[in-house]
């Protein structure tokens, strides 16, 4: 089954994630500091950061009568937080939900003064697992975990039966967000009655969840090789090529009136393409322009 393949294939990306990539980086002094790891002063520095750009923009949800679970976005980072005890206004909640907004960066570089290798980053998660509780005042957090849901994302559009197909599809593009769950990612030390809570709430199996042994996106580390100058660990840049017959001459047209061309993209260059559609707009001959535009995947 596809979901059996899923579910090991992620098993082995976070298991080469923590076993292979992380040491190897650490062993070329750039290190991703677990909360444990955090010196007195790097605590300092990320306490402060933490009021300065995360508290301020967090709204933390207690799940109670009042206030029912909230929507949540298609692949966004949240937190489930088990609580006990009462708030500062007297209110009870046994849990409570924790959005973190995508204006807020996932990854955080420390300043390399604080630190003892050449690069130290942060995860966005492990810095509210350790301030969560700061969220709730009066409060005792039980447990915090994270957690990403993955919406189906299809459109639903009759075609035949539109008058204006742009104009419906317009309107049906924010609703991706907010499509039928099909995938739930969780913590791997998620308790399980908060695990139970979830699948309940989304609708979804014991199939369909993901325990994950690290930060639930983990597109998020693309970012880092910008940050990094270290070009010895880096690929070369990858340069495009252009097929042998259009090497030989100028004008596009004379090259396929040669012979049908093949361009393999990314591997080959978009550049002909482009020259393609400035020789037609120029060229009298050419009558109307016409391009099929499609996505996969």
């Amino acid at each position: 089954l596809v979901s059996d393949e899923t579910h090991a294939l992620v098993k082995e990306q976070y298991a080469l994630l923590n076993d292979e990539i992380l040491p190897l980086l650490a062993s070329e002094g750039i290190r991703f500091l677990k909360r444990g790891d955090w010196s007195p002063a790097q605590r300092e520095w990320i306490s402060a950061f933490f009021f300065r750009e995360v508290m301020p923009v967090i709204t933390p949800i207690g799940l109670d009568p009042s206030h029912p679970f909230p929507r949540v976005l298609n692949k966004s980072l949240n937190f489930a937080v088990e609580l006990e005890g009462r708030d500062a206004f007297g209110r009870s909640s046994d849990a409570a939900i924790v959005q973190a907004p995508r204006v807020l960066p996932r990854v955080i570089q420390l300043p390399r003064e604080l630190g003892d290798s050449e690069y130290c980053f942060v995860f966005l998660s492990s810095i509210l697992h350790e301030f969560v509780h700061e969220l709730f005042a009066g409060m005792k957090v039980l447990g915090c975990y994270q957690f990403r849901v993955t919406r189906n994302s299809n459109l639903f559009v009759d075609e035949e039966a539109v008058k204006n197909l742009r104009t419906k599809i317009q309107g049906e593009l924010p609703q991706r967000h907010f499509g039928d769950a099909v995938r739930l990612e969780v913590a791997n030390n998620c308790s399980e009655a908060m695990t139970e809570f979830l699948l309940g709430h989304f609708n979804l199996t014991e199939r369909d969840l993901y325990r994950v042994a690290g930060p639930v996106n983990l597109v998020r580390l693309m970012q880092v090789p910008d940050w990094v100058m270290r070009d010895n660990l880096k690929f070369q840049p990858f340069k495009p090529g252009t097929p042998k017959a259009l090497q030989k001459s100028s004008n596009l047209f004379e090259a396929i009136r040669g012979g049908d061309i093949l361009l393999h993209h990314p591997y080959q260059s978009f550049n002909p393409i482009i020259e393609l559609l400035d020789q037609s707009a120029t060229d009298p001959q050419v009558v109307a322009i016409k391009m099929t535009v499609y996505r996969t995947g």
